[in-house]
């Protein structure tokens, strides 16, 4: 009987699924410094079967390595008709699941975890020597079952003399709460009786004296001189594989060149909302992408990327790092660095809020947006900050599956729920409610989380209800929409209007935004008389019945009305004023004391408007009306308020009691009462004796100044905290439309966060450090591509 030829249905299945189970066994390795293998025959599959599937210049080239795979397996070909035919490899399969336990497990190690250090090779221990040990500072030690815990204090020896000396041998490993001696444990011999060098200590009790004795051992000293020897050696390239080390370190700069123009154009397409990829993924071919595109027009004037793309060509290299892996790869690097940079601020200010909404995204998913706000005391001046982190994909969206996501996501983003200070939604009621929405479940854990419904929201719904109390106000919108309509149903109806009138033209009444209405309403009001000529033009060229009638109505009936023109003047006025507070309150700095003069004055000029506005608006509309051939109110009230001792006394202890969670509290009433008085008398006369007293920013400043107000600083750290509207949540949405449109509905949930946080968190990019990024990649690369 004659061998098969093809392998059948089954077979290739089966092929099919081992190749997928190695690649996927290697999904996420450039988050690591280096991939650790475990022998010979598993570096050999690393290099030759797992190399991701970067872009397939040709397709030949893509048989070729294909090939290859399949001949390390044995489960094509010849190789695998003679076992299917002979039977003489019974144990093929479990072999083969072996070895994919082994890369597996290969593929997960870290090289600064302990716990692998007995099986390093020589050249992974120099790698390791060469990074040298992390020191874990910025993290809460957990405590053990005595309430102790381990402390950034041993990292630090102190001397008879009082002097200190760093003791950098000594590591922590958060994930066994345990410390171990770096070269000890890395170097250490078989009569090594150290529990520091082989599974290390937990006992925080006698820790100190633990270390005392062992950095004095012998031992210690041993392999402390071995490490520091090796360190030296290494720096001068005077190891045993000197003319190898060189090598690697020449390929080294030559990826690290190539890498800092490809993580600049992911930056680059990052920033500004551009799609990576095209149709294929093939180096001088159509339908490329941008990514490629941008690389190709790199190549035409630097000569390091022609160089790469010649060596790509010509097949001499097979590691480009130009496919969608890697882009998603550098992608997820700099967001992460992007947001342990926001992390990191939002932990130095402590005290933070939350800002949440949601919106259904092009693949009709509910997407939320979360938004943290904080004050960034260090900066100088301070710095009221709005950061993006993150979306999140809700599948509940009721207050109890809201909040539960919210927790999660804080946990994971090791943000204390304790300091949150305030919350913003918009007004869902999934959100406000006051019995199962999301802020009472919050207040339920943290009472000073102080809820603030979003002023933005709050207007408009204000402004909303206002016109449609009024009867006169819905007809008056009514006609307003009505204009619009006639000339924006057709294109000639639309240019008619555009030969009468010269610069605004009329917009759409958005239904949901009502300040926005100022806009409809000034094009009408600045051009009505322009505006009625050309209805006049089109009842008389239209062959249109119903258009002809509308025209000709609203000639004879609206515009011809003084009522209509000066409630044209009137809700200009209005609209304007609304919209210029809507748009302060939707800044990323708003105050909350600033949002309450905002919205004070805007009640105060509606009194003022309500005394005297009226004849300044008649004022107008007849000087409309006579152009128009047609026939034809309120003073400020100020005061300020002082608060005396007594009235100040009270407002400390209800703050106080505000901030009080269980027996602590964020403030004492009686130091801040002290602290105020005195901040009262030390103020300057401009601080409040001017036309334009001081905000509560300039106050803080003051206070920082003096460095003697502590309760005042936590005070207005809080107060400032406070969210005014959830206008960055709204604003984050607009990124989303854009980077998941209905061309990329298939994109996960990590690109989209990772694009997300590089395109709203811009201003972070400036303080990634790429070179340490591009410096590990490249080592990575350089390592691999000389030991397979």
């Amino acid at each position: 009987m004659f061998p098969r030829k093809q392998l059948s249905g089954s077979q290739k299945r089966k092929r099919k699924k081992r190749e997928e189970e190695i690649i996927q066994s290697q999904r996420g390795s450039l988050d690591r410094y280096f991939v650790k293998e475990t022998n010979e025959s598993v570096e050999n599959h690393v290099e030759n079967l797992v190399n991701e599937p970067e872009l397939h210049i040709h397709s030949d080239e893509f048989v070729e390595n294909q090939n290859e795979v399949n001949e390390e397996l044995g489960d094509i070909g010849e190789n695998e008709s003679d076992e299917i035919e002979n039977n003489e490899n019974p144990c093929h399969d479990e072999i083969i699941a072996n070895e994919l336990e082994c890369l597996k497990s290969s593929a997960d190690l870290n090289i600064f975890d302990p716990r692998v250090w007995d099986s390093l090779d020589s050249k992974m221990r120099d790698l390791l020597v060469e990074k040298g040990p992390i020191t874990e500072y910025d993290i809460n030690f957990p405590k053990d079952e005595l309430g102790r815990h381990f402390s950034a204090e041993f990292y630090v020896r102190k001397l008879p003399n009082g002097e200190t000396f760093a003791r950098k041998w000594l590591i922590y490993l958060k994930e066994l709460d345990k410390v171990f001696c770096f070269c000890c444990k890395l170097f250490k011999t078989a009569r090594s009786r150290s529990q520091l060098a082989s599974e290390g200590i937990r006992d925080w009790k006698h820790l100190s004296t633990t270390l005392n004795l062992h950095e004095n051992s012998s031992e210690h000293l041993i392999n402390l001189r071995t490490w520091a020897e090796l360190r030296v050696r290494l720096n001068k390239n005077q190891t045993i594989d000197k003319e190898l080390q060189e090598l690697i370190k020449k390929d080294t700069e030559h990826w690290k060149e190539v890498m800092v123009r490809i993580v600049a154009v992911v930056k680059c397409l990052a920033k500004n909302n551009l799609a990576f990829r095209g149709t294929n993924e093939k180096i001088y071919e159509d339908s490329n992408g941008n990514f490629l595109g941008l690389l190709e027009m790199i190549v035409e004037f630097d000569p390091i990327m022609k160089q790469h793309f010649r060596l790509i060509q010509d097949k001499e290299i097979h590691y480009h790092y130009l496919s969608h892996k890697i882009q998603n790869e550098l992608i997820g690097m700099l967001a992460l660095n992007v947001k342990s940079a926001i992390i990191k601020k939002i932990k130095e200010a402590k005290y933070f809020s939350v800002i949440l909404d949601c919106t259904p995204d092009a693949s009709h998913k509910e997407q939320m947006t979360l938004i943290i706000r904080c004050v960034d005391v260090l900066n100088s001046p301070i710095k009221i900050e709005e950061f993006f982190l993150e979306f999140l994909n809700v599948e509940d969206t009721s207050g109890l599956g809201l909040f539960n996501e919210l927790q999660a996501a804080l946990k994971s983003l090791d943000l204390d729920i304790d300091c949150v200070r305030g919350q913003g939604y918009d007004n869902g009621s999934n959100m406000k409610g006051k019995h199962q929405g999301v802020q009472k479940r919050l207040l339920d854990i943290n009472p000073r989380a102080f809820y603030m419904p979003c002023g933005c929201h709050s207007l408009n719904l204000v402004l909303c209800d206002m016109a449609n109390s009024c009867h006169k106000a819905k007809s008056f919108f009514g006609t307003c929409q009505t204009i619009y309509t006639v000339f924006s149903n057709s294109t000639k109806r639309w240019s008619v209007l555009l030969e009468y009138i010269d610069d605004l033209t009329l917009k759409y009444l958005s239904t949901t935004r009502w300040e926005s209405h100022i806009e409809s309403v000034k094009g009408i009001k600045t051009q009505a008389a322009q505006i009625k000529e050309a209805l006049k033009k089109l009842a008389e060229i239209s062959d249109d019945g119903k258009v002809c009638r509308d025209a000709e109505s609203l000639i004879s009936g609206e515009l011809s009305s003084f009522d209509f023109i000066l409630s044209l003047v009137i809700w200009h006025d209005i609209l304007y004023k609304i919209n210029l507070v809507s748009k302060k309150l939707q800044s990323k700095d708003m105050l909350l004391d600033v949002a309450v003069k905002n919205l004070e004055g805007l009640v105060s000029y509606f009194e003022k408007y309500r005394q005297n506005g009226f004849n300044f608006a008649m004022t107008e509309a007849k000087e409309i009306a006579n152009d128009m051939g047609v026939e034809p109110i309120f003073p400020i009230k100020r005061h300020l308020a002082y608060l005396d001792d007594d009235d100040l006394k009270s407002c400390c202890l209800n703050l106080e009691t505000a901030l009080r969670n269980g027996d602590g509290s964020d403030i004492d009433a009686k130091y801040l009462l002290m602290e105020l008085q005195i901040l009262q008398e030390m103020l300057p006369n401009e601080a409040y004796e001017t036309d334009r007293p001081w905000t509560s920013i300039q106050i803080m400043e003051f206070a920082k100044k003096m460095d003697m107000f502590p309760s005042v600083m936590v005070a207005y750290r809080i107060l400032l905290t406070i969210p005014v509207t959830v206008a960055s949540a709204e604003r984050s949405f607009s990124k989303l439309k854009l980077l998941k449109s209905y061309l990329r509905t298939t994109m996960t949930q990590d690109r989209l966060n990772g694009l997300a946080i590089l395109t709203i968190e811009r201003n972070m990019l400036v303080n990634v450090d790429y070179e340490k990024i591009i410096d590990d990649f490249a080592s990575r690369n350089a390592r691999r591509h000389h030991f397979r």
